[in-house]
């Protein structure tokens, strides 16, 4: 009995201590293969926040290895913490828009006219992220602005791939914007807004609704550090901050491949650009083109690249990337033409910057009012962090 007993504790601390190895040696990995930029305000903050991060993603592969949960379970659990329910300022409740979660923050205070409405995408890459993760800041923005916020809580990858995510937000806007009586908002006055993956949904429902006659005008369109496009990952902000948190290079490839879904193509060829015949990014190359960059934000570690074709597998899926529906920097000048007012946030530090970028140069150039706002010392993700405790960051709020 007692031998055994001591078997037991003996295996115990041996399973802890590998376990504790194998979780020291992937964050040493992931951290030894990220970068935080001179500057970036605040880099320690940033640090901590990002083997949190990491350490979380790590645990969560481990349990998924072991049998335990997915890893995307696990990571989900740990972002999904609940939020404080009351807020006197506002009026808040979960409904069912189309069989789609929302979460509605009203304004308790009365007004005088109808308010504006705001649905709000949250981002996480299409695969993590809810109505909880952006909860607090949706409820800063109803407060502040006295608009009512309407958070979407779309499906997510990879159970629910592409265009899962979008369906849920076209459908759920639509509805708000036939219903608008329901929540006294003008519907002359109704924004979309949404980050990172967020933002990609955002822009392509924009696009979606632009032109129907049936709904009313959107107002405007808010893209926070969107992510426009997958066609080419070696844009000048691809090349220049491949492993700043929070997302790095590698993560934005594999994120936009768990939406999708299949086996191919890779990761690898995804970064490369081998994932698309060469034939039909030259189609694209008027407005995905290191060319549409202001050359400021190509000075440094930024070198041009050559083209490549991809293979006769792969190609299959070409088509998919090039759906503005995914990439909504793709759409047709008409489509562009007809997008409400937009405001742009881009940051410095983030692989997505350059994106942004040249969707400000479509919109532009097709005659669409655009406001820029660049954070020179912002990284992905920022936003979530404008009220983080002691890990918040001034450029977040």
């Amino acid at each position: 009995m007692a031998a055994g007993y001591v078997l037991l504790v003996l295996f115990l601390a041996v399973f802890v201590a590998g376990f504790i190895l194998l979780l020291m040696g992937a964050i040493n990995f992931h951290i030894s293969n990220s970068e935080i930029p001179p500057g970036v305000n605040e880099p320690i903050k940033l640090r901590i926040v990002h083997i949190i991060s990491v350490m979380t993603a790590v645990v969560g592969r481990i349990l998924e290895n072991i049998g335990i949960c997915s890893q995307f379970s696990f990571v989900r659990y740990v972002y999904d913490r609940k939020t404080p329910g009351v807020d006197p300022a506002l009026f808040i409740q979960d409904l069912c828009f189309e069989n789609v979660p929302v979460r509605i923050y009203q304004p308790q205070a009365a007004s005088a006219s109808q308010r504006r409405g705001i649905m709000y995408f949250h981002g996480g890459g299409w695969v993590i992220g809810s109505l909880e993760t952006h909860d607090i800041l949706c409820r800063c923005i109803a407060r502040d602005s006295q608009s009512v916020v309407v958070a979407v809580g779309y499906r997510l990858a990879p159970e629910h791939r592409y265009p899962a995510a979008y369906e849920d937000c076209l459908h759920a806007t639509i509805h708000f914007m036939k219903n608008t009586e329901h929540y006294g908002v003008d519907p002359a006055c109704i924004i979309i807004c949404g980050d990172s993956a967020g933002g990609n949904l955002a822009a392509a429902v924009s696009q979606t609704i632009a032109g129907r006659s049936d709904l009313p005008r959107l107002r405007a369109q808010v893209l926070i550090y969107p992510g426009l496009q997958v066609l080419d990952f070696n844009l000048p902000s691809y090349q220049q901050y491949p492993g700043v948190p929070l997302l790095s290079r590698e993560d934005a490839a594999f994120y936009i491949l768990q939406y999708i879904g299949g086996d191919s193509p890779s990761a690898e060829e995804v970064l490369e650009g081998s994932h698309v015949p060469i034939g039909k990014k030259l189609n694209y190359t008027k407005w995905v083109s290191p060319d549409n960059i202001p050359e400021k934000f190509k000075v440094r570690g930024y070198k041009s690249y050559v083209l490549l074709d991809c293979t006769t597998a792969v190609s299959e899926k070409a088509k998919l990337f090039c759906e503005p529906i995914l990439s909504p920097l793709l759409a047709e000048d008409a489509v562009i033409q007809q997008l409400p007012e937009s405001f742009i946030l881009t940051c410095e530090y983030d692989v997505l910057r350059d994106d942004g970028l040249l969707y400000k140069k479509r919109l532009e150039d097709n005659g669409v009012r655009v406001t820029w706002y660049h954070l020179e010392d912002g990284f992905h993700g920022i936003i979530n962090l404008f009220n983080n405790g002691w890990l918040s960051f001034p450029s977040g709020k």
